[in-house]
């Protein structure tokens, strides 16, 4: 995990977004490797806000918010490094992976109760290779990294 990548999920990078492309999403992999982290199966970017929705939008063909407002009706679990998840459709006769994820950052608010007053929040929302759309957010674990 590079830097950025450690940085975002920690809560240190609430004006930045992340993006998981998993190798299938994406025609050249190795390519878009380049401007991110390889990781088992896919590519994770980190990159400021404006850009990274951009980005997606264009790998994707979905303005993020369209994907992210889809991803929010039906709950799931996504990895807390986001570059997985377990599809709330898994089934043992087909395979579910995420295919594509988006994820951001919200500093921690004690006004808004709940969650966000416990600390900073990733929200994260996942494309299955099923097609399937889920969302989950946590709070970041802190730590003196």
């Amino acid at each position: 995990m590079d830097q950025r990548h450690h940085a975002f999920l920690s809560g240190k990078r609430p004006d930045d977004v992340l993006i998981y492309l998993s190798d299938a999403a994406v025609s050249d992999g190795e390519a878009l490797a380049e401007h991110g982290t390889r990781v088992d199966g896919g590519t994770v970017l980190v990159l400021p806000g404006d850009q990274g929705r951009s980005v997606f939008e264009q790998a994707v063909g979905v303005p993020p918010m369209t994907f992210a407002g889809t991803a929010m009706e039906t709950d799931g679990t996504v990895r807390n490094d986001c570059t997985g998840g377990e599809c709330p459709n898994a089934d043992p006769e087909t395979e579910h992976r995420v295919r594509v994820l988006l994820a951001f950052a919200e500093e921690q608010n004690e006004d808004a109760g709940g969650l966000y007053a416990e600390g900073d929040v990733i929200h994260a929302y996942a494309g299955c290779t099923c097609d399937a759309t889920y969302s989950d957010r946590w709070v970041v674990e802190q730590s003196e990294s």
